[in-house]
């Protein structure tokens, strides 16, 4: 039996490569006088012609932002409505507005945690949505984010043109955006979970660290088509955390324990930042009755002296209502009339308002 014959090998297959590096409204020309040229010169060898990757006008930090967007899928909470015709301009256009929270209160109240000074004092009014109106701004978060995972599936692995790139990156803005939106308006609920753990002042600070997490966890993962509202699930979250984070505490304790000394047992910070907040109150209301900035009549101002001690460096103890009239011939309840009277011209100078002489409605509610 003879042997077997293989057949032959072959030759390596040439191939060129071009790459054009012109502007894109003259491919297709520029595609045919190259394949022309080389045809000339070798008929029998294909060429492969690379188009040029075209490029998106985008800052460094929105090309950081989509390649963040593209690598990991997007987390929603889906809806029927989102596939209906139309669904962009019900839920944004057509929808009530959401009043927006104000958050002021929130820096002043951690201070004594942070250890940051604060800034000017602020009146803050809390913002309580309705379970209308919390639908309304999830089902927003919601179709943001699902319009993002639309798009970066329909983009898959390849590189999105301009106007995809600059649509992720809205709906990237706007769920953004909204994920804080709902998150600022209930951070109470933190502050409020956080009041019924018990655990020491020098661990606060970590405590609403861990709640502000889950916050933020909840409002990704709270699905408003089932009826409920947001605090019924976030504060079962928050809580949870709270007692993740006193397990690994306790953990931590046992692996590393330590011998109990009274001085690092409990830090004095809060103390002491209450007690020098507490002197510069009274080192500018002395300043304010002193150089009489609130126009404070010679009644008022004596009764605030005797009252609150500022014409002594040092008081023992306050003069109670009836010693104080006793001491001007009048009776208590004329000292306290003359007392709040003086203390709201004194409020209204700190805030910077007009003297209530100038305000009718001050001076009315003086009178």
């Amino acid at each position: 039996m003879g042997a077997n014959v293989w057949p032959a090998r072959p030759p390596p297959r040439k191939e060129r490569l071009i790459t054009l590096s012109i502007p894109l409204e003259s491919e297709t020309n520029a595609e045919r006088t190259v394949s022309y040229l080389l045809s000339e010169v070798d008929p029998t060898m294909p060429t492969t012609i690379r188009k040029p990757m075209p490029r998106l006008s985008l800052t460094a930090a929105d090309r950081a932002t989509l390649a963040e967007i593209l690598a990991e899928p997007v987390e929603f909470m889906d809806h029927p409505d989102f596939h209906k015709a139309g669904a962009e301009k019900r839920i944004f256009q057509d929808a009530p507005p959401v009043p927006l929270p104000d958050v002021g209160w929130y820096r002043p109240l951690m201070d004594d945690v942070t250890g940051k000074a604060a800034d000017q004092p602020r009146r803050a009014t809390s913002v309580l949505l309705t379970a209308a109106q919390e639908r309304v701004i999830f089902m927003q978060f919601n179709f943001a984010r699902w319009r993002m995972h639309v798009l970066g599936k329909r983009v898959g692995t390849r590189v999105p043109d301009a106007a995809t790139a600059r649509e992720l990156l809205r709906w990237h803005r706007t769920a953004k955006r909204l994920r804080e939106q709902i998150a600022e308006t209930n951070l109470a609920l933190v502050l409020a979970m956080a009041k019924r753990v018990r655990i020491g002042e020098n661990e606060f600070g970590d405590l609403i660290s861990e709640g502000n997490m889950a916050l933020m966890r909840s409002v990704d993962k709270f699905d408003c088509g089932r009826g409920f509202k947001f605090s019924t699930y976030a504060c079962r979250a928050i809580l949870k955390a709270f007692s993740r984070h006193g397990i690994k505490l306790a953990k931590h304790k046992q692996r590393f324990p330590t011998e109990f000394d009274p001085e690092l047992e409990r830090s004095n910070h809060a103390e002491i930042r209450r007690e020098t907040a507490r002197q510069e109150s009274a080192a500018e209301l002395r300043f304010i009755v002193e150089s009489n900035r609130a126009e404070l009549s010679d009644v008022e101002r004596e009764v605030i002296e005797q009252r609150f001690g500022l014409d002594r460096p040092f008081i023992d103890r306050q003069p109670t209502l009836e010693q104080v009239g006793r001491t001007m011939g009048v009776t208590k309840e004329r000292v306290r009339q003359i007392q709040n009277r003086a203390l709201e011209k004194i409020r209204l100078a700190i805030e910077g308002v007009k003297h209530p002489s100038e305000v009718v409605d001050a001076r009315a509610s003086i009178n």
